[in-house]
């Protein structure tokens, strides 16, 4: 990272000031240190470098405080498309601030993701391929991805929602051109970069709909195993993007037999992703309890199961986060923290489910 950035950064988070209390909430109980006491390894955020957030004050603070957050999850800069949007030429130069302002803070990162179907620069979608040459392309953007962000990637969600909904795999460039084995090669890709670095980095498999029994839970079993399988691949584990709605959600039997079936095959599991959108805007009463519900037993769920090793929520601010009402047909709000960064009944719910006690908010 350039000397510039790293100034940047240090003023950035050194500017962060003390916002009036009506504005945000950053007193107990602290998810992180709840989490951490009771011997998962986080509980954490995604956010992104290239939005709005960081100018925002108010957010950072919370942001910041590791009593809160422990681990950051980059929504964007990571993806292909931002770190070589042209073939050969890379620029990691937002992955760098992310990376920088998750060490600041004393964060881990999951770094997000290497081989994903949307996000992808127009030369990947619009190329004119053989099995060789995309394999080609792809190697050398893992490897070099990975190689350069180093140890500070504490794990890869090395492949990205790889199945449909009904268990099939999704229709995108690598599979439509390599077929269902660019999956366990990604991960020998990955594999071999990690081992060229001596470095612990832990190798991720990240899907929604996988947290519960069905034709997708099958699926995602079964490659999992593929991985397992593949000469000189390696799979430490599996991220449950856990993306829910007021209007459904997993209860926790079923969340815990979804963890189960995954543990069986000796990977671990972590809660990456994981928002509950209310039905409307604002939320109604109902719709909050149900929210909290929702979100309690997807943490119960992880902290009863001893492979679980973390929780990330896909941003704890509904005024950034990825479901807002215009696009979702009035879902929305679906976060830890309103707009105006007080806080969801669902704060307090997963404040309960992570020290075992029963909901009082659901």
């Amino acid at each position: 990272m350039s000397p510039f950035k790293h100034t940047f950064l240090a003023a950035l988070i050194a500017a962060v000031a003390p916002v009036p209390a009506q504005a945000q909430n950053t007193s107990a109980p602290y998810l992180n240190t709840l989490a951490q006491s009771a011997g998962k390894l986080w509980f954490g955020t995604a956010m992104d470098t290239t939005t709005r957030e960081v100018s925002d004050s108010a957010y950072m603070t919370v942001f910041n405080d590791t009593q809160i957050f422990g681990q950051t999850t980059p929504g964007n800069t990571m993806k292909w498309e931002f770190t070589e949007p042209s073939q050969g030429v890379f620029t990691f130069s937002e992955g760098d601030e992310t990376i920088a302002l998750a060490k600041a803070t004393g964060k881990k990162v999951r770094c997000h993701n290497l081989v994903w179907s949307s996000e992808l620069p127009a030369w990947v979608t619009g190329g004119t391929w053989t099995n060789e040459t995309l394999l080609a392309a792809m190697e050398t953007h893992i490897k070099t991805e990975v190689e350069y962000y180093g140890d500070g990637c504490w794990s890869w969600d090395v492949v990205n929602e790889a199945l449909d909904s009904d268990g099939g795999f999704t229709s995108n460039v690598f599979y439509e051109t390599i077929g269902a084995a660019y999956v366990p090669l990604a991960f020998q890709y990955a594999y071999e970069a990690v081992q060229s670095l001596g470095a612990d980095i832990k190798l991720f498999y990240n899907d929604y709909g996988i947290e519960y029994s069905g034709t997708k839970h099958t699926a995602a079993l079964a490659l999992v195993q593929t991985i397992q399988g593949w000469n000189n691949a390696y799979i430490d584990g599996v991220g449950f993007e856990s993306h829910y709605s007021t209007s459904w959600g997993a209860s926790k039997a079923s969340q815990l037999e979804g963890m189960s079936d995954f543990t069986e095959l000796g990977v671990q599991i972590q809660v990456t992703e994981l928002d509950v959108g209310c039905s409307s805007v604002p939320c109604s009463t109902s719709d909050l309890a149900t929210q909290a519900q929702i979100y309690y037993d997807t943490v119960s769920a992880c902290m009863d199961t001893e492979e679980c090793t973390g929780m990330t929520v896909w941003d704890f601010d509904d005024e950034y986060s990825w479901i807002q009402p215009a696009d979702y047909d009035g879902e929305g709000d679906p976060c830890l923290y309103y707009s105006d960064l007080s806080r969801h009944p669902a704060y307090t719910a997963v404040a309960e489910a992570i020290q075992g006690i029963d909901c009082s908010v659901c």
